[in-house]
């Protein structure tokens, strides 16, 4: 008889998704964490699993208490039903309402109260598993928790369950660095608060294991729990299940070569339908799926195409057979020109000059030309990002690619411009 564990990240219990079109804003519930977890349950239960542990932030903030309660005390009771344990702990968004919920619900428990570590063994037969489990104390730690600490071996593979902030110097969430977590003497860590889920394998069993659903637009790609295996006192399997009932994937599309704006339509259905076969084939599929469209490709049909799908609603696609609502989030023409950018570049005039210009964009990342470009345009964008009326909007610094992306769009549109001006002078 193998040891089963089913892990997950954060579950933000009370919030509720992000740039849903209307026509699903009366199912956001079962679109956003709740449906998740009830996901998460019935998964569990059919696969027979040992035990689930939940790596902090399973709760959104202390307002949402009574949701908590509701939705976290159902589904451990229906887990305790089916002999199934039901761990955690404590992360910075649920430093006051986890420990309060857990005294209430029967069965729940949590490790490392107040800061301080603490063990539990885990058993199905003769196999043996030991969590390691620290809960944050309050909702700032800026000192490591695992600084000195020692821990001493439990039966079986032993794995660490906590909620940091890894390899962040400075960081106010429990900083530690993945050297701490690889000389820290256990067969694996499960971590909890960044969103993006790192590869977890038996060969690397160390990592984030992310959200358990893409909570808006800019958390795409596949979301849930980690099946975790133990056989003949080892750790023999790593598997995540995307369960996650909402989907966001950035979808590019290449529209090189089109003859009309509406073949544009096409080329969309198409790459919608591969995802629908991707999709379709989990043996749980997502409700919905949200796109971020990115037209790219070249061809001299952008205006058109931008005019043909400006009046569109694309709050539902529908494609094939598929049980799957696909709505689209944004659309983005990074389109370029049919143009000899070769050519172009060679000319004094400003249209010359811009092409030179993203020409540079087409580098590779760590050319010292293409850095210096991003370098300048970061520089002004902060200058325009310190105003006081975006604060409202937090921490939103792009990465390099992202401004790349801003400079090409910005580029291509400005090259249009210039060059419809100069054969409307001619």
């Amino acid at each position: 008889m193998s040891l089963k564990l089913l892990a997950l990240g954060d579950l933000h219990l009370g919030r509720l998704p992000s740039r849903l079109p209307d026509e699903l804003q009366d199912r956001a519930r079962e679109m956003g964490p709740v449906g998740a977890w009830r996901r998460i349950v019935d998964a569990a239960i059919d696969e027979r699993v040992d035990a689930i542990a939940l790596a902090g932030d399973v709760v959104e903030d202390e307002y949402d208490f009574f949701e908590a309660y509701r939705e976290l005390a159902a589904g451990v009771e229906r887990l305790l039903d089916a002999n199934i344990r039901v761990l955690g702990v404590v992360g910075n968004h649920d430093v006051q309402v986890l420990p309060r919920l857990a005294e209430q619900i029967e069965g729940f428990e949590l490790l490392g109260r107040g800061g301080e570590w603490e063990q539990i063994t885990l058993v199905a037969g003769s196999e043996r598993m030991t969590v390691h489990g620290w809960s944050f104390p309050q909702r700032v730690v800026r000192l490591s928790p695992l600084a000195e600490q020692w821990f001493d071996p439990g039966p079986g593979p032993n794995l660490g369950l906590l909620h940091c902030d890894c390899d962040q110097t400075g960081s106010a969430y429990a900083p530690v660095t993945t050297a701490e977590l690889q000389s820290a003497s256990l067969d694996g860590w499960l971590l909890g608060h960044i969103h993006a889920p790192d590869l977890l394998s038996v060969e690397h069993p160390i990592g984030y294991l992310g959200s358990a659903t893409g909570l808006d637009s800019g958390e795409p790609g596949p979301r849930g729990p980690w099946l975790v295996t133990v056989d003949g006192g080892r750790i023999v399997g790593i598997e995540h299940w995307p369960l996650a009932p909402l989907h966001w994937q950035r979808l590019p599309v290449d529209l090189t070569g089109i003859e009309s704006p509406e073949d544009a339509r096409d080329r969309l259905l198409a790459a919608v339908n591969n995802l629908d076969r991707d999709l379709s084939a989990r043996s749980i599929v997502p409700e919905a799926a949200g796109l971020r469209v990115q037209f790219t490709g070249r061809s001299d049909l952008r205006r058109e195409v931008e005019a043909l799908f400006a009046p569109e609603d694309l709050a539902a696609l529908y494609v094939g057979n598929s049980r799957i609502h696909y709505f689209v989030e944004s659309r983005r023409y990074d389109l370029a020109p049919t143009l000899d950018m070769e050519t172009l570049a060679q000319r004094g005039d400003p249209p010359g000059l811009l092409a030179r210009r993203l020409q540079l964009l087409e580098r590779a990342s760590d050319d010292p030309e293409r850095r210096a470009l991003i370098k300048d345009a970061r520089e002004h964008l902060a200058t325009r990002g310190d105003k006081p009326y975006w604060r409202v909007l937090g921490d939103t610094t792009p990465d390099d690619e992202t401004v790349a992306t801003w400079l090409r769009e910005a580029g291509l549109t400005a090259l249009d411009r210039l060059l419809a001006q100069q054969e409307a002078a001619e």
